[in-house]
């Protein structure tokens, strides 16, 4: 191998023992360093690691440094690596809270993702990270279904997909015996564990859970429909008005709270939300717009007599319908 060559082959070999083996809790000598590099069938002298290290920390715009530890036990180690722990962290808990990814897929993506950090911190993130009972997808392709949509909207070009829903088998069945849907899509957006794709058709713009998606298909000979739509689409508001994604009509909903359920309301509908205090001290009422679906209705019961309905009163007389139909099914 040319001397040139096997210079930059040294240097990104030593960079890679830097990034693998150490930490500020765990710095190498340069012997150790030597050791390492002939393990990896490079022959090396002490000197020129020295100097290696010089040209690393010297390099232009890198986003490292290798800084050394003097005193019984000391090293170099690298700061500044591409990821601190804590953000590692939050990357694997994405990943395990992610319910379209497999358990087969999780563990490969958070074995790749230990490699940004050094063996001893990677096994700290296996040991610290840990969600018990989390229901994860048995379908693989849901990953390639994603790169596909998104390919899909940056291309500005329609999809045709299958989409499925669960039957008493536990297995995927697809609605109306096949049928392919070809639609527009816009956005995706991740909501309680799930992507969600937004997509024009049919002349209005509606969601899609992606892993009930099968045989995603891009269509390159297709343009994409429902731009002025989407140009006066809010995707936060529309977020915001749907519970559990389940659509209805929109509808101004004047609720009454206790109190202790400000931050609940807050949670919900964020912010930017009015809360006006009752002159009894003890409540407030709270204006929103709200897709009006029976995951509504099933959000305020769970409040129990902490929220009460007042207005409109076609949504207050249908409140007061399913309660009495719950009543009537537990008499």
């Amino acid at each position: 191998m040319p001397r040139k060559e096997g210079q930059k082959l040294k240097l990104l070999t030593l960079l890679e023992i830097f990034v693998r083996e150490t930490d500020e809790k765990h710095p190498i000598s340069v012997p150790r360093m030597v050791e390492l590099l002939k393990e990896r069938g490079i022959v090396a002298e002490r000197k020129s690691v020295y100097d290696d290290i010089q040209t690393l920390n010297e390099m232009p715009d890198t986003p490292f440094e290798i800084v050394q530890q003097r005193g019984r036990g000391g090293g170099y180690y690298m700061v500044d690596t591409p990821f601190e722990l804590a953000e590692l962290k939050l990357l694997v808990d994405a990943v395990y809270a992610s319910k379209f990814i497999t358990a087969r897929k999780s563990k490969v993506l958070i074995e790749k993702l230990g490699r940004f950090t050094s063996r001893y911190r990677q096994e700290e993130l296996d040991r610290k990270v840990l969600v018990s009972g989390r229901v994860k997808s048995q379908e693989e392709k849901i990953l390639y279904s994603v790169d596909t949509l998104h390919s899909a909207i940056t291309a500005g070009n329609q999809v045709r997909f299958k989409y499925c829903d669960w039957d008493l088998q536990k297995q995927m069945v697809p609605r109306h015996e096949g049928q392919l849907y070809t639609v527009s899509p816009w956005v995706m957006v991740w909501e309680n564990g799930n992507y969600y794709m937004i997509a024009y058709t049919e002349g209005r713009l509606k969601h899609y859970r992606v892993d009930k998606m099968r045989k995603v298909e891009l269509l390159p000979d297709t343009e994409r429909e429902g731009a002025e739509e989407y140009a006066e689409f809010d995707v936060n508001q529309y977020m915001q008005q749907m519970f559990d994604m389940f659509n209805g009509p929109v509808r101004k909903v004047t609720m009454r709270c206790e109190n202790r359920l400000a931050g609940a309301m807050i949670d919900r509908f964020g912010t930017g939300v009015t809360l006006v205090r009752n002159p009894d001290g003890d409540h407030f009422n709270v204006v929103v717009n709200v897709q009006v679906s029976p995951r509504f209705y099933g959000w305020v019961a769970g409040f129990g007599t902490g929220i009460e309905i007042l207005d409109p009163p076609s949504v207050r007389a249908e409140m007061k319908k399913k309660l009495d139909e719950l009543e009537g099914l537990y008499r």
